[in-house]
């Protein structure tokens, strides 16, 4: 089947050699196309940092992608055996669903898409998200107060927050990041998830990985 003149193609490969082909558009939203810190938090989620005897960290856990926009990093949790929920706008549900019907055949969890906006009011989750992940998020200061009231409605006492980002410094986005960061202090507790431990091929000093969790 041909691809509409208005999409174009990014591809990752797996560490077993598999390829994830994400459907990208060329005109919408910033959601329409894969950031560099999807790729990096995608890359982190196969690392050896989730591995354990029993097998990846993810399977089987319930893992909520916020602002997903493709889809990527949500879809590469649910190769590792996550039962995943990606969310964004309803104008990105299409490019989520055909992301994730056309990557099927690498998924051993559970993918679906929702839509949901930040800030607004959220059913309750039970159980809550064992992992809510996120990428390039911190971009626009009126979205950092309704992101913060999602993830204070979202999140159990247990539920681990994978915030990736990258360090920004034109305009204003280095007091958008210090505003986030202010307001995440307020509910929750962080630590940034050294270099090292991020996949070697997949890495940069501007782009950070945080483990966030709520305050008891």
């Amino acid at each position: 089947m041909a691809e509409p003149m208005d999409c174009f193609l990014r591809e990752l490969e797996l560490h077993d050699g598999s390829v994830l082909v994400i459907r990208q558009l060329s005109s919408g939203d910033v959601g329409c196309v894969v950031w560099d810190a999807a790729i990096v938090l995608s890359k982190f989620l196969e690392s050896r940092e989730f591995m354990c005897p029993e097998g990846h960290r993810l399977s089987g856990k319930c893992v909520l992608e916020l602002g997903a926009g493709t889809g990527i990093v949500g879809i590469m949790a649910a190769t590792q055996g996550a039962n995943v929920m990606v969310t964004d706008l309803e104008d990105l549900q299409e490019l989520m669903k055909t992301n994730i019907e056309s990557n099927s055949h690498f998924i051993r969890g559970s993918c679906q898409a929702k839509v949901l906006k930040w800030g607004e009011e959220v059913k309750e989750l039970v159980p809550k998200p064992d992992y809510i992940l996120l990428a390039d998020c911190i971009y626009y200061e009126e979205s950092l107060e309704p992101l913060l009231k999602t993830l204070r409605d979202l999140t159990g006492s247990d539920t681990c927050i994978l915030c990736c980002y990258e360090q920004r410094t034109m305009g204003k986005n280095p007091q958008i990041e210090k505003r986030f960061f202010e307001l995440l202090a307020e509910d929750f507790k962080y630590e940034e998830v050294p270099l090292e431990k991020h996949d070697k091929e997949y890495r940069s000093e501007d782009i950070h990985i945080l483990q966030i969790y709520r305050k008891t």
